[in-house]
Formats: structure tokens, C-alpha cells, sequence
């Protein structure tokens, strides 16, 4: 609060700020009291947290290192991993010693850019230029996601369906379009859109319905006919030629689907 008070005057302000702080969390319907720190997830714990640490940038300045920090994510850069650990004890002794914060020792390393990541992206270089690209664990993150809202066994519409799926095309696509993941897009889109295929034929459930609905997009009675009365299971059915005309990319468009790739190319 010490600090708090150097850059706010107002007294009202500082008081709200430390009934915030003092206010306690919930947990199984049980009020536990703050011995310390900011409660996670609401608004004061980014903004106190740039108010504490910008002690740290002013220290990191002070020394000559080249770093980063956004909110309480932080990376220095020095030309050898022997700087390197050289640097991470003397910051986490002045963040523990100085700032009286806790270092998280498994989020802490030293390493090359290319194996540490800053914000869900990485870095390497290739013909003298400085590239971004997206580690797995930042696409894992999205094929989960994904896999949770277009599983055939949860029941949604699919207008719902599309729905979710279009926010988190939409915010990971701008989020990650500083990276090289052009070609990755492009197999997700289709990646999605099998999937959605397979929803779509599991609820068309009964042979009438397939052969009337293929029918009206498009498809030939016999074609229509012959996949109606497939045995093949829906994942199987869902990568079907007949399939892929009668779901094809208009199609989805017209479901009003984002596009992933789009997203990314787009300026």
C-alpha cells in the first residue's frame, strides 16, 4: 500500500483498494480471510501487480538488461545461459529480499528463446529476421477446445455449436495471427469442419431424413440413396465424397462459420 500511495493521492481510492484487498474469497461456501496478496481474476491483481513491479523494471534498467514484462510475466535476455543463471539468482533475490514476492521456481528458467515462451508464443530466427511462432501447448489448448464443442455426444444445436465455435476462432485467430500458423489454419478449418459434418449426419439420425436433406443439397438420388443407407459410423461417413459435396464450404458459410485461415491472412 506503501507503494500504491506513491502514485494514488486519492484517499477514498486507497481505502477502496484496500477493502479489496482485505475483502476475503469464498471457498465452499465458506468466507476465508487475506493474509496477503491481490484475489485472483478481478481487475486490481493486473493493475497493483504493474504498480509492484515496476519497481522490478526500474532495477532491471538500472543493471542494462534488455526484458519484457507484461503484468507479472517477465523475460530478460542476455547473450549466454551463464548470464543467464547469473541473473535469475540476483532478480529472484531482489524480487524476494526487496519486493517481499514469491518467485515461481517451475515457471522460472533460463533458456534459449526458441524453448521458453512469452505469452503463448515463441520466438527463433531464420536469414538474419526475428520470427513468431505458436508452441504446441498453445495449439493443444485450441484443438481442445474444439474437441469439447463439436463432440456428437453433447447435446447443443447446432447454431450453438457454431455459435462457441466462432468466439474462439475469432479471439484465438487474432490473438495468434503474428504468428506462422498459416498452414496450421488451414488444416484446422477443415479440421472443424469434418467434425461438424459428422454432428450434422448424426442428427439427420433416420435414413428418410439423410436421403431427403442430401437430396436438397444437391446430390443425385442414387448417390443420395447409396449413403443414406451406409453402415459406416459417422466419423467414418463424415470424410465421404458425397458428404464433402453436400457439406461443403458454402455450405458452412452459410451456417455462418468463421474461418480460421481468414482470420490469420487478414490485414
Amino acid at each position: 500500500m506503501s507503494l500504491v500511495a506513491g502514485y494514488i493521492k486519492d484517499k477514498p481510492t486507497l481505502k477502496l483498494i484496500r477493502k479489496f484487498l482485505n475483502a476475503g474469497t469464498m471457498a465452499n461456501g465458506v468466507v476465508v480471510h487475506s493474509q496477503e496478496g491481490t484475489p485472483q481474476g478481478g481487475p486490481l491483481s493486473p493493475l497493483l501487480s504493474n504498480i509492484l513491479l515496476h519497481e522490478l523494471d526500474k532495477e532491471l534498467e538500472k543493471r542494462g538488461h534488455r526484458f519484457v514484462r507484461y503484468a507479472d510475466d517477465c523475460n530478460i535476455y542476455v547473450k549466454s545461459l551463464k548470464a543467464g543463471e547469473r541473473v535469475k539468482v540476483g532478480m529472484t533475490t531482489f524480487i524476494e529480499k526487496k519486493l517481499k514476492l514469491k518467485v515461481n521456481e517451475e515457471k522460472s528458467a533460463v533458456g534459449k528463446p526458441r524453448a521458453r515462451t512469452f505469452l503463448g508464443v515463441s520466438f527463433y530466427r531464420i536469414k538474419q529476421q526475428t520470427r513468431i511462432y505458436v508452441p504446441k501447448k498453445s495449439k493443444q489448448k485450441l484443438e481442445d477446445k474444439i474437441r469439447r464443442l463439436t463432440n456428437r455426444n453433447r447435446s447443443m444445436r447446432m447454431d450453438e455449436r457454431i455459435k462457441y465455435l466462432n468466439y474462439l476462432i475469432q479471439g484465438w485467430g487474432n490473438y495468434f495471427k503474428i504468428g506462422d500458423v498459416g498452414k496450421y489454419a488451414k488444416k484446422m478449418d477443415a479440421h472443424i469442419r469434418r467434425r461438424l459434418q459428422a454432428c450434422r449426419w448424426k442428427e439427420w439420425k433416420k435414413t428418410t431424413t439423410k436421403y431427403r436433406n442430401l437430396k436438397k443439397l444437391g446430390i443425385c438420388p442414387n448417390d443420395a440413396y447409396r449413403m443414406a443407407n451406409t453402415r459406416k459410423g459417422y466419423w467414418r461417413s463424415s470424410n465421404n465424397p458425397i458428404i464433402n459435396r453436400a457439406l461443403n464450404n458454402k455450405y458452412w458459410e452459410k451456417q455462418n462459420l468463421k474461418s480460421l485461415s481468414q482470420i490469420i491472412l487478414k490485414p
